[in-house]
């Protein structure tokens, strides 16, 4: 999957469409592709990708969190 299309993925899982990720968010987003991800481990990727400390993921901070994905969970996402 590309950036965008990650992105976009994850915009399906923005629940009340703030046009943020929060850790539920996140993690709903992990367990929908199959993947076993805790709340803890939610929060941990929200805290490495969230650099403002709103405690949410917004556009500007998907590319920590696509850091994030490939790195810990193994996911491969490529710039196009």
């Amino acid at each position: 999957m590309t950036v965008a299309e990650f992105k976009e993925w994850l915009k399906q899982f923005d629940a009340d469409g703030d046009g943020r990720i929060s850790r539920a968010e996140l993690r709903e987003a992990i367990r929908s592709r199959g993947g076993w991800f805790t709340t803890l481990r939610a929060g941990r990727a929200v805290r490495r990708a969230d650099r403002d400390k709103s405690g949410f993921v917004d556009d500007a901070e998907v590319e920590n969190l696509v850091a994030f994905a490939q790195k810990d969970l193994g996911m491969r996402i490529s710039a196009w």
